[in-house]
């Protein structure tokens, strides 16, 4: 198991973890933004955290016969849970603002989903993902993301998370920005925005 400090030291060298002012995904505003793609681009260092996850994984879900990772960030981490747990790993992508189903992916009817991300922060983008399941008349199980920087105020998933690690980070709406963060340049870093 690793600890805090090394998880947060690999993320540091790896250069996942930014200092700044960013926009996520959410809206939300926030000093701190961690891009688990710069993680996941050295997989010999991303590796014992991605073994970590999938051991609470195995630990928590006895049963799971797809993984669902939102594009772009839960694609490469759902990729690697998928690989060390052996199951089916497809995504979804957004098209015209949207999560849908694409390149012949299909979630079977009844099957037990469990949804994988990068870093869940409100979980809307995992709650899109839900209602994909739904539509399928498939069973989301939970989720599962290497970084739960989530707090209850702003958290739309009602069921257990489970991550490897969980940071508290806060974050704001633009109205509420303490004085420090008002004159930092805006950054935003997520794919939400892509057009």
């Amino acid at each position: 198991m690793l600890s805090l400090k090394k998880s947060l030291n690999i993320l540091k060298k790896t250069d996942a973890l930014l200092e700044g002012h960013f926009i996520l995904s959410s809206g939300l505003h926030s000093s701190k933004y961690i891009q688990c793609a710069k993680l996941l681009s050295f997989p010999f260092k991303a590796d014992k955290i991605c073994r970590s996850l999938a051991n609470k994984i195995k630990k928590n879900f006895k049963k799971i016969d797809l993984i669902l990772a939102p594009a772009m960030g839960g694609i490469i981490i759902g990729y690697e849970i998928g690989r060390l747990l052996k199951k089916e790993t497809i995504f979804c992508e957004r098209v015209n603002g949207k999560f849908i189903l694409r390149r012949g992916f299909k979630i079977k009817a009844k099957s037990r989903v469990l949804i994988i991300e990068d870093v869940i922060t409100t979980g809307k983008s995992s709650m899109e993902c839900v209602k994909l399941v739904e539509k399928a008349k498939a069973k989301s199980i939970g989720f599962a993301t290497i970084i739960d920087r989530s707090s209850k105020k702003s958290l739309k998933i009602k069921k257990k998370i489970i991550s490897h690690l969980k940071i508290k980070i806060p974050t704001y709406k633009f109205n509420q920005l303490p004085k420090d963060l008002k004159f930092i340049p805006i950054t935003k870093p997520g794919s939400r925005y892509i057009k």
